[in-house]
């Protein structure tokens, strides 16, 4: 099974994919991982993705399409791969379309997770951080001690990312540009869209019940 997760920042995708991809023992294909594992292993799209990554620019398409295919090219992807966090844009998609069907291996699924800004909101807000790595939510997994982290005794703080009018900024512009791709796989119809805002098990539960076709 060939699956694409979307989602805004917060509705958990990163979550249900490390979960569905032990469930159904296909890997988890991250653009942000592959990035980091090619820079790190010195590939040739790797170096050419540091000099920009190196100035804080974005990695251009033609660099980004290259590490993707060649990830999805590897034998562990032979019987399936759920792919998160692309594509972006619409020349991503159509780009990741070609490659898919060039090496035959095209999309079953685009698994959309819909979760209200309001509540994805009081989801990324109520994150704490500790430096010594620790992570905490004021609501769905509190300190022991209010403010207090329970492994080092340290102050939390509040990521600057994690603040509501960043928040808000950071889902607008995701809606901006994600509504287009939205159409794109609708129009495809790949495109099926779940409800993010139950518990993570309901979730995962309405998810696997779609790739289940696909077995």
């Amino acid at each position: 099974m060939n699956i694409a997760l979307f989602g805004p920042p917060g509705a958990g995708k990163g979550t249900q994919a490390k979960e569905l991809s032990k469930y159904y023992n296909i890997p988890h294909i991250s653009t942000g991982d592959i990035l980091r594992a090619n820079v790190r292993d010195g590939t040739e799209l790797g170096l050419k993705a540091k000099q920009y990554m190196d100035k804080g620019e974005l990695v251009p398409d033609e660099v980004l399409i290259g590490l993707i295919r060649n990830r999805l090219s590897e034998s562990d992807c032979d019987t399936g791969y759920l792919l998160d966090g692309y594509p972006r844009t619409i020349p991503q998609a159509d780009a990741l379309t070609d490659i898919l069907n060039e090496i035959n291996k095209p999309l079953d699924a685009v698994i959309n997770i819909e979760v209200s800004d309001n509540e994805l909101v009081k989801r990324l807000s109520g994150r704490r951080s500790c430096a010594c790595g620790e992570s905490y939510h004021v609501m769905f997994n509190p300190p022991e001690k209010e403010g207090i982290c329970n492994a080092c005794g340290a102050g939390l703080y509040q990521r600057d990312d994690d603040k509501e009018e960043v928040i808000r900024q950071r889902l607008a512009v995701y809606n901006d540009k994600t509504k287009p791709l939205i159409d794109y796989y609708d129009d495809a119809e790949l495109l099926v869209n779940i409800d993010g805002s139950g518990a993570v098990d309901v979730v995962l539960n309405d998810i696997c019940n779609i790739m289940d076709k696909f077995k």
